[in-house]
């Protein structure tokens, strides 16, 4: 499946090639970003809530299209007004009908709030081009890169102010990952061949998170009790699309979420 993604993204890459040769790549955008990372732990209550990214999501190769009718800046208004302490924003446009634009439009309809860029990002140039953007932070998949290539999508990262939140699917990622240094891990809890779900995979990986880093638990969490549970073993926050987009209420759903919280103690 990353390879079907890693090739819908070289025309991509290959433009912004042209375009840097020909000194045309737009600039960083100026000034200080909102900090992701803060944003997230201002939510999170250690071992008892965990702070929700919520995702403006179209389609997916899952799920087909997702509620199509909500606007990127609708989404944007309902995510700031019921407690998402980041918004995820898919930029792909293959197989999920992203767009890159869609973070100017969110971040104009819900200032302050951080935005995550999340797509499929294997070259620096895609780094600088999400710094043309009002994005805080973006994702790395590190089984898409190998270790010089992680390495320097972390460094360039780094330098243009941006955070670097890197997805995880087992333990040798997350080895390859702490090797390198990332102080924000995303585990995926979906089995990318035959994209079924298990909650299991953050369960197991849980055990290893370290002190001083942040952990996001994503897909498969659709319900309060879910998020819960992904706080009490020591998820600093989850990463919910699907279930928030494809509802009725997406407003409540996303409050539901965001309030939930683990009992102290097993009963």
């Amino acid at each position: 499946m990353l390879e079907k993604f890693r090739a819908a993204k070289r025309p991509e890459i290959e433009r912004l090639m042209a375009l840097a040769e020909a000194g045309g790549l737009p600039p960083p955008l100026p000034g200080p970003r909102p900090s992701f990372s803060e944003a997230v732990l201002a939510r999170a209550v250690a071992g008892k809530r965990a702070a929700v990214i919520a995702e403006y999501k179209r389609a997916s190769p899952s799920k087909g299209d997702i509620n199509l009718d909500l606007s990127p800046a609708d989404v944007a208004r309902i995510y700031a007004a019921n407690g998402a302490a980041c918004i995820s924003v898919l930029t792909e446009e293959a197989y999920f009908k992203g767009r890159l634009d869609y973070l100017d439009e969110i971040a104009t309809a819900s200032p302050g709030l951080p935005l995550l860029r999340k797509d499929f990002l294997v070259h620096p140039l895609q780094v600088a081009q999400t710094a043309a953007h009002p994005a805080s932070a973006l994702l790395l998949i590190v089984r898409m890169l190998d270790d010089t290539a992680l390495a320097d999508m972390l460094r360039v990262t780094y330098s243009l102010g941006l955070e670097a939140v890197v997805e995880v699917f087992d333990d040798k990622d997350l080895d390859r990952a702490e090797v390198h240094g990332a102080h924000i891990i995303q585990v995926n809890n979906r089995d990318l061949d035959t994209l079924a779900v298990d909650l299991g995979v953050s369960e197991r990986l849980s055990a290893r998170k370290r002190p001083g880093r942040i952990w996001i638990s994503a897909s498969g969490i659709s319900r309060p009790d879910q998020a819960a549970r992904m706080a009490k073993l020591g998820f600093d926050a989850v990463l919910v699309g699907t279930s928030i987009m494809a509802g009725a209420d997406p407003g409540a759903t996303l409050a539901g979420l965001a309030n939930a919280q683990a009992p102290q103690a097993d009963a």
